[in-house]
């Protein structure tokens, strides 16, 4: 299985700290002498033709504009004009993880852009996992949720998480400028037939998936292949510039076609997305709009289930965190699921039920609408199997304690009125959790059941920019305009820096 990817964004100005020396040692470590270890070197990148070029390890440098390095120890070297992304290999709380790192428009300009999304990390808590001999930076739960209104559910896998002694052990930490207040935590390990996938819906819902198929094409309203880019799980994610298309739209409009067996009436769509680098970034901005009158929104929210339709109407007809997904009947386009986002560093792989009862013959077509700097798109695939019995055993909080050595289990064991709050930068907790026997010939996957919000720490000062909140609201694709508008104010001042 293809580790998964954190999407996280570089800018020339970071370069020394990729290039730099790194360890290759794994040892283990607790979780206090853990937090200050951060390493990292390229070591592979994606072109803008879609190949994948894996580098020998500590060879990678950047200057002026070109990236050199050894491939099987031969010398290697391309424009960043000509690369769409690259990967870096990453010690973060002494954690060895894969980040992917956009870089292929740096030349002309995108570096300041994405560095004020790195700087700014617009998330949710981090989540890492013991792999046995490190932390690996493995979920990023209930993104998006920023108030208490807005709290929810969200249901992860661990794809690094490895028992040790007899127990799973997590890491929480607050890494952004964000206060953090986690309601419940519970592990769920999925015990499944061998040659299957088990994969969550938005709504916590397990599927056992064994033969999941391929798009057999991917294309966008210009017919650029994408086919490529979205039909493996792997080192391609297609994730646009915020800025309009040709024709002056904020959308792709992509339609993915798949084989369907002759008079299949359902089938689950599997995904593995997350929310675009600077997607993510833009709910700060939307809601430094709100300047004094933050406070008051937020109350609404919290307390106002009228003011909580009415701004998932906006999520959802706006999609910008929210993926509509139409499915092409006999009469024409449908909705039939959406798809949600999630954190901006980790891609998730999520299940979505379709009804197929109104699409008729051996073909299966889905079109998504994805606004431009909004979505980071990994694969597709569709499953039309039987569905298969998996034992789901759930496991509670066995201990918590923060940074400071408190008990913080209490807080963690059921969704009340209690919360554990992380409210600084810094603040970190290290979970443990049972581990039950193991059934024979099953395979096993872990999933993280967690709830909770954050809050941004915002300067919540000035008056509202009611104007423009207005045309967001109102307007279509305002929001996304918005977007490009900021990315390209960062442009700008990219050149004025140089």
């Amino acid at each position: 299985m293809f580790r998964r990817s954190v999407a996280v964004a570089l800018s020339l100005s970071l370069v020394p700290h990729v290039t730099g020396c790194y360890s290759t040692q794994r040892r283990g470590v607790e979780a206090g002498e853990a937090v200050a270890a951060e390493q990292q070197q390229i070591v592979a990148l994606t072109t803008t033709a879609g190949t994948i070029v894996e580098l020998d390890p500590g060879t990678a440098s950047i200057r002026n504009d070109t990236l050199t390095a050894t491939v099987d120890r031969e010398r290697y070297v391309i424009a960043l004009d000509d690369v769409d992304r690259i990967w870096v290999q990453h010690r973060r709380f002494n954690a060895l993880a894969t980040i992917g790192v956009t870089v292929g428009v740096l030349a002309v300009g995108f570096g300041a852009a994405v560095a004020i999304a790195v700087a700014t990390k617009e998330s949710c808590p981090f989540v890492y996992s013991w792999d046995g001999t490190e932390y690996v930076f493995d979920a990023e739960p209930y993104g998006g949720a920023v108030t208490r209104g807005l709290e929810r559910d969200d249901y992860a896998e661990l794809e690094s998480l490895r028992p040790q002694d007899g127990l799973y052990r997590l890491l929480l930490t607050n890494e952004v400028n964000e206060r953090q207040f986690t309601n419940f935590m519970e592990l769920w390990v999925v015990e499944h037939p061998q040659g299957t996938r088990v994969v969550a819906d938005e709504w916590g819902a397990l599927y056992a998936v064994r033969r999941p198929v391929a798009p057999s094409a991917a294309v966008d309203a210009r017919r650029r292949d994408l086919l490529p880019w979205l039909r493996t799980t792997d080192r391609r994610i297609w994730e646009p510039l915020p800025e309009p298309a040709g024709d002056g739209t904020m959308r792709d409009d992509i339609i993915l076609t798949f084989p369907k067996p002759e008079g299949a009436t359902t089938g689950r769509l599997v995904a593995r997305v997350a929310t675009g680098l600077w997607g993510s970034h833009m709910i700060r901005e939307m809601l430094e709009l709100r300047g004094r009158d933050i406070g008051a929104w937020y109350a609404s929210l919290d307390s106002s289930q009228a003011a909580y339709d009415s701004l998932f109407a906006w999520i959802r007809r706006e999609e910008l965190f929210i993926l509509a997904l139409l499915v092409e009947e006999s009469d024409g386009w449908r909705a039939r699921g959406t798809l949600p986002g999630g954190g901006p560093f980790i891609t998730e792989t999520r299940l979505v039920p379709l009804d197929l009862s109104r699409v008729p013959g051996q073909e299966l077509r889905i079109r998504i609408r994805p606004p431009r700097g909004f979505w980071a798109l990994n694969s597709f695939a569709m499953d039309y199997g039987e569905d298969e019995a998996i034992r789901v055993d759930t496991m509670p909080v066995r201990s918590a304690r923060d940074h400071h050595g408190i008990d913080v289990r209490s807080y963690l064991e059921a969704a009340d009125e209690r919360y554990h709050a992380m409210p600084e930068t810094g603040d970190w907790s290290e979970l443990t959790f049972d581990v039950p026997p193991p059934t024979p010939g099953m395979a096993r996957t872990v999933f993280l059941h967690s709830r909770g919000y954050y809050r941004l720490n915002l300067a919540e000062e000035g008056p509202a920019n009611h104007a423009l909140l207005r045309e967001i609201e109102q307007v279509p694709d305002a929001g996304a305009r918005l977007a490009a508008e900021r990315y390209r104010q960062a442009r700008l001042a990219r050149r004025g820096a140089h």
